[in-house]
């Protein structure tokens, strides 16, 4: 491992401490800030919020990453609300979960129950940023992310073809499809060809 990469994960790890060490609901936010995963933390010996993002973030122990679902490499932000009740936290995961689609399509395998009304706004809570800010605006860039994307959704087919074919991979598939359009589109505008030479 290079010496910039040693550096990223310390960056990383250093900013997950900024996170609180309790039971509660995480989102994990891409490099424009948009969450793309949520999820929820008991507080026990192995298991916390902060334990939970680091292990998402940094290893390939997480269940969403193993399966190919979520690209740890466009994780650049970090939201979190402590909550200790369980019932309490299972409804703001499945509250915030359905805000958020809302907006942009999550990376999540299952769908969490609604019980009660939506959210209209976001409730505040803790907010980190995982990446530095040079690294950030270097992957913000379509012609790194766009290929990158492309990778992401031919591994989780190949894994869906492969390894194992599941409903909730299905779903996934079909979110990293629009995100991949997207930055196609983004691509294509941001990266003209040069100009052709005129032909006598």
């Amino acid at each position: 491992m290079d010496t910039s990469q040693v550096n990223l994960q310390a960056y990383k790890r250093q900013q997950v401490r900024l996170l609180p060490d309790v039971a509660g609901v995480y989102a994990l936010c891409d490099l424009d800030g948009v969450p793309i995963y949520v999820g929820q933390a008991a507080l026990t010996a192995d298991a916390s919020i902060r334990k939970r993002i680091q292990r998402h973030i940094t290893s390939a122990r997480s269940d969403i990453i193993a399966n190919r679902q979520l690209d740890v490499w466009e994780v650049a932000f970090v939201q979190a609300w402590p909550v200790a009740e369980v019932t309490a936290r299972k409804e703001l995961e499945a509250q915030l979960f359905h805000f958020f689609e809302r907006e942009s399509q999550l990376v999540n395998g299952s769908v969490p129950r609604l019980s009660g009304l939506q959210l209209t706004e976001v409730p505040t809570g803790e907010r980190v940023q995982v990446l530095p800010d040079d690294v950030l605006q270097v992957r913000r860039d379509p012609a790194i992310r766009f290929p990158r994307q492309s990778q992401q959704f031919n591994q989780l087919l190949d894994y869906i073809l492969n390894t194992q074919d599941k409903q909730h991979l299905r779903r996934a598939l079909q979110v990293h499809h629009a995100r991949l359009t997207h930055q196609l589109r983004n691509f294509l505008t941001t990266h003209a060809p040069p100009e052709a030479e005129n032909e006598e």
